[in-house]
């Protein structure tokens, strides 16, 4: 790389400082986090959203354990040697504001390294704020050649370019850092855009110079599965790519890195098993009641693609466990694949438009045609809330066309809606149930969509009206990310509503039951006992009753449990589906019954840190396995989350529409074709 493509480069990183303190600055002023100096230290405002806000304080937090539990440590012994913390690639961070306001910084200094821009544009906004030179106390600046640009007797800024070890350690030296003091070297989302030999350089030189010290790192990691991929392609975009993650995947090589370089002891985890270990359950539901939220799966994907980790080195240090193990997030990992499924792409380009859109459903009307409805999406070069419906037909054996379908008549227009349900009435019709227009907006009342085909029977200039059902008003089914399973009583047909979550309630619990025939609420006694709230299952009809498997549960936690809505002759028995093995906790799944198996396909798990494929459940024996979705033939990365599915018995056959979401700060991806698997091995197999 020559000396412009490297400038451009550190420049391209630098951007990276400026968007990440606009975010800290904004997660400060929504109260995620207490930080009154965030916004002194960054220009202009933000308003982040709240995904960004999540991902943005679970790192705050993170970061924030380690540095106390390191200054408990080290400051603790009256007579102790002055504790450091060396902050690399510190940015426009306030670490030193917050630590000298909460009286953390007796008997301990900061030095801050940056780029040599970076480091000046920081300690410029330090010396024209009087906030902050209150607490920093009488200071002065080096010469304008020489890497120091802010001093002052606990607090110390230097210019530097960390690829350079002579120069750092010579500059560190001379600012009175002291190599033999307990020292805390902090790096937040630095090493990973070093190339990997002046990283593998940094954490050596850090092992040799010092001799008792902790190093902490929070960094991306995962990068071979979809979300991981589409993380790694936003950053190549900034032109900052993510470097070394193919050596470095997951947590373990990271440990076995650091103890290859030196350090004695190391400990690591992703951000999901601290959020759910190192913090307590009532900061969660504070931070979870801050704002309207609803990208569950996009936070614990983020969360699943970066960690945490934790080296030392000496006596004193190395007995300190700041991240220790902890059993309360157990891995549960799903078992050896007995199999694969085949994926091939069923539509392109040519065939019509696309399905790209998430939060829909798809229903299948008739043998050769799929109605999609809703989500959020691409429609007319934007991203926005779908208006359009799109039909799926099938022409001969395999080809498969898409079109897009707009309401029609002077009737009701489709409202926007996503994460709603829909059932097939009839070749014709569809009943549409529940779904949002926003967090805190329910879609109000129960639509019905009808379909009218041109005399040849193909999709072109087919026509949809949407028709409201029942009271104007009707409010009965304020929720959204539930479950409509049909089911059977006294040899009537009814839809079987269950869970979901709501504007008031983050998590139902409640039922209800729709007869189908004069589109009435009706009670129906059910036994047994009632399982935990949920939302994101999945619900399958099965020996007329309903197969619910999976969800996000209370305290935003996915579960493991399969349960059967069992017919009886006074109505209906909840019963527990014995699982062996167990199965891995997930959500944002779709399922079917095919040959009395359950096939859960899909969704977001953050128990275990492979990718979800196909949980395969013989309904008979209660014996779960697990089958790999072979994408070789399948443009990548294909997101299994917030998709949907439909099986086509005959053919043995699912196919995967739509799907994707909003990813993190890494921008929205939509899967671009829509997947048929092929899952005829299960058949082969009995």
């Amino acid at each position: 790389m020559g000396p412009r493509s490297r400038e451009r480069r550190a420049g391209a990183v630098q951007s990276t400082n400026d968007s990440s303190a606009l975010s800290k600055s904004s997660l400060a002023a929504r109260g995620y986090v207490h930080d009154a100096f965030a916004a002194f230290l960054v220009a202009g405002t933000a308003r982040r959203a709240p995904l960004i806000h999540r991902g943005y304080y679970v790192r705050a937090r993170a970061v924030r354990h380690c540095v106390r539990a390191f200054l408990e440590r080290t400051c603790a012994a009256p007579g102790a040697p002055r504790a450091q913390i060396l902050s690399l690639g510190a940015g426009s961070d306030s670490l030193y504001f917050r630590l000298k306001t909460a009286r953390l910084l007796i008997g301990a200094a900061v030095w801050e390294v940056d780029f040599p821009d970076v480091a000046r544009r920081k300690a410029e906004r330090i010396r024209d704020t009087p906030e902050l030179c209150a607490l920093t106390g009488p200071f002065h600046s080096g010469d304008p050649a020489s890497a120091l640009c802010f001093e002052s007797l606990d607090y110390c800024i230097l210019g530097l370019d960390l690829r350079q070890l002579q120069q750092l350690d010579q500059a560190l030296a001379a600012a009175g850092l002291d190599a033999a003091a307990p020292t805390l070297l902090l790096a937040e989302a630095v090493l990973t855009y070093l190339e990997p030999d002046n990283a593998a350089a940094l954490i050596a030189w850090a092992a040799q110079r010092f001799p008792n010290a902790l190093f902490v790192i929070y960094e991306q990691m995962r990068p071979h599965d979809a979300f991981g991929q589409f993380m790694l392609q936003h950053f190549r975009q900034l032109n900052s790519p993510l470097h070394g993650l193919d050596r470095f995947p997951d947590v373990e090589a990271q440990q076995h890195r650091f103890l290859q370089a030196g350090w004695t002891a190391c400990n690591a985890m992703d951000m999901n098993e601290f959020y759910r270990c190192f913090l307590p359950a009532e900061e969660r539901r504070r931070m979870e009641s801050l704002e309207p939220f609803d990208e569950f799966e996009e936070w614990h994907l983020k969360c699943a693609h970066y960690f945490i980790l934790a080296a030392s080195r000496g006596d004193t240090l190395s007995q300190t466990l700041v991240l220790p193990p902890s059993e309360a997030f157990p891995r549960v990992d799903p078992a050896s694949a007995s199999g694969v499924f085949p994926a091939m792409v069923v539509t392109s380009d040519s065939q019509g438009p696309d399905l790209k859109r998430y939060g829909h459903t798809s229903v299948l009307l008739s043998p050769g045609i799929i109605l999609s409805a809703g989500g959020f999406g691409e429609q007319e070069g934007r991203h926005c809330r779908v208006s359009k419906f799109h039909l799926l037909s099938r022409y001969y054996d395999f080809e498969w066309i898409g079109n897009q379908v707009c309401s029609w008549g002077t009737g009701a227009q489709w409202d926007g809606r996503l994460y709603h349900t829909t059932t097939r009435l009839s070749d014709t019709q569809v009943l549409v149930l529940g779904g949002r227009l926003s967090p805190v907006t329910p879609a109000v009342g129960i639509l019905q969509l009808r379909f009218c085909k041109n005399e040849d029977n193909s999709s072109e200039d087919l026509s949809v009206t949407v028709t409201k059902v029942g009271p104007e008003e009707d409010s009965t089914l304020s929720c959204w990310r539930h479950s409509t399973t049909e089911v059977s009583f006294e040899n009537q047909k009814y839809l079987f509503v269950y869970g979901g979550r709501s504007v008031v309630e983050p998590v139902l619990s409640d039922w209800r039951f729709l007869h189908v025939g004069t589109m009435a609420w009706v009670r129906i006694p059910v036994e047994g006992e009632a399982p935990e709230g949920r939302h994101s299952h999945s619900a399958c009809s099965w020996q007329g009753g309903a197969l619910v498997a999976g969800g996000l549960g209370a305290s935003e936690e996915p579960l493991s449990s399969v349960l059967f809505l069992k017919p009886i002759s006074c109505g209906f028995l909840w019963e527990s589906v014995v699982v062996q093995p167990p199965i891995t906790p997930r959500y944002s799944h779709t399922a079917h019954v095919l040959n009395g198996k359950l096939l859960l396909v899909g969704g977001v798990w953050i128990h275990s840190s492979s990718v979800p494929g196909v949980t395969v459940i013989d309904l008979t024996t209660g014996l779960s396995s697990e089958y790999h979705i072979d994408t070789t033939c399948v443009p990548w990365p294909l997101m299994l989350h917030n998709h949907t599915s439909i099986l086509l018995p005959e053919e043995q056959q699912l196919l995967l529409l739509g799907g994707g979401g909003n990813c993190f700060s890494f921008g929205t991806y939509f899967n671009p074709h829509t997947v048929m698997l092929d899952v005829s091995s299960l058949s082969a197999r009995h």
